[in-house]
């Protein structure tokens, strides 16, 4: 069940409190109509008696516990099909559990789905007064707000139009603005943010950054980057469970990263002059199937081709991809002053880089053979190998550079 209870400003209470949480879907609708049937007839309230999975049934959400306090912001992460929406959707009231006890002090603001909560043949002003008036808010605290919702969410000039004509930014401002500008107990934020422009997700981020010392905020995305920057704590879901629950918000991350770590590399082009026979780092330590390298030690890599047109001088490019599949170096190809045998039906050589200093994490890299003149490409090759640095600081920009503090 879902309690809400108006309270004074403490930022030490509990505002949120999950108790064993659970939900289960069925696969098939029949089926789950034919259970509910049965659940009527027998007298089982879901909500009350948690129960065993029957066939086609699978637990979305299972056994989630967790306490948010006032100024604290945790973040869901996982995969998609995890269980974060349904979670969400639960401590919305959207839904009922099938076991367990959701707690809520004060005034909840969500912002879960796109177009959520708006009435599409009203205009978006009208619908400010129907949000505000949801969250408890009287007609005469909405006026005091209206300008300031309609100025953040950049729409006076659309804000007379009904809302089934705004694109998909418009409703996330609008429901952003609304959300946030109410200054709710409670703000619940999903994936919806990913819609906005980077101008407005700028803005957003800081709006909750103001917000926050009086709020509890709930903050679900695949953007790693954005949970880095504001989350205190983090739950890892998968298949519904918490894999990992705590305020190392970097470990959570890192394990996020570990579902797609995928070694196996993907050709997206060949013309059939030249074949990748073998790529790999020399150095490191391999574990996890994955090569493990010390922030701050060279990097060496290992290639071998086999040539089967001998009409042109080639270059080899390799491109350095992040955790975000971002590119962050492009390591400097060979020239005629390289010590490489190009002649050879059987090309292979060593690239090595001094002292990498890469940030923490998991690296792809792009391995490429064009045409030296031309660059004309001949080969490509998507994630031909990876690896992971290893330091014991989690940072999200691409680089951890070594620096010397001098005395002025």
């Amino acid at each position: 069940m879902t309690e809400n209870k108006d309270i004074q400003i403490d930022s030490k209470e509990v505002l949120v409190k999950v108790e064993g949480l659970s939900k289960k879907f069925c696969k098939d609708l029949k089926t789950s109509l034919w259970y509910g049937v049965m659940d009527l007839v027998s007298g089982v309230r879901g909500s009350s008696e948690e129960r065993e999975l029957r066939p086609k049934e699978f637990w979305a959400v299972k056994d989630i516990n967790f306490e948010l306090r006032r100024g604290e912001c945790l973040g869901l992460i996982g995969h998609n099909g995890a269980g974060k929406s349904t979670l969400l959707k639960i401590l919305n009231g959207l839904i009922n559990p099938d076991a367990g006890k959701v707690t809520i002090k004060g005034r909840v603001g969500a912002l879960i789905e796109l177009g959520a909560g708006f009435n599409p043949i009203l205009s978006g002003r009208e619908n400010i007064y129907n949000n505000g008036a949801i969250l408890g808010f009287s007609r005469k605290e909405i006026d005091s707000k209206l300008e300031e919702i309609i100025a953040f969410a950049e729409l006076e000039e659309f804000i007379d139009m009904p809302v089934q004509n705004y694109s998909s930014g418009m409703k996330v401002r609008l429901g952003f603005a609304v959300a946030a500008q109410m200054e709710p107990d409670v703000l619940i934020i999903d994936e919806v943010l990913a819609v906005g422009d980077l101008g407005f997700v700028l803005k957003c981020f800081k709006t909750i950054d103001t917000i926050l010392p009086n709020t509890a905020v709930i903050f679900v995305s695949h953007n790693m980057p954005m949970v880095s920057r504001i989350c205190s704590q983090i739950i890892l879901m998968d298949h519904g469970t918490s894999e990992f629950q705590g305020d190392d918000v970097g470990k959570a991350i890192d394990m996020y990263y570990m579902h797609f770590v995928n070694n196996e590399s993907n050709v997206v082009f060949d013309d059939g002059t030249i074949e990748l026979l073998e790529s790999r780092i020399v150095n490191g330590d391999f574990k996890n199937k994955i090569q493990h390298i010390k922030w701050g030690e060279n990097l060496k890599i290992y290639l071998k081709f086999k040539r089967y047109n001998f009409k042109h001088d080639i270059t080899f490019i390799l491109v350095i991809f992040d955790k975000e599949q971002r590119p962050v170096a492009h390591l400097k190809h060979n020239n005629e002053f390289s010590k490489i045998d190009l002649k050879n039906e059987n090309i292979e050589f060593f690239i090595e880089h001094k002292r990498l200093e890469l940030s923490k994490g998991f690296y792809s890299v792009d391995v490429s053979v064009n045409n030296a003149k031309s660059r004309e490409p001949y080969l490509r090759i998507k994630g031909a190998f990876s690896f992971y640095l290893n330091h014991e600081l989690e940072i999200f920009p691409p680089f951890y550079l070594s620096t010397e503090f001098i005395k002025a």
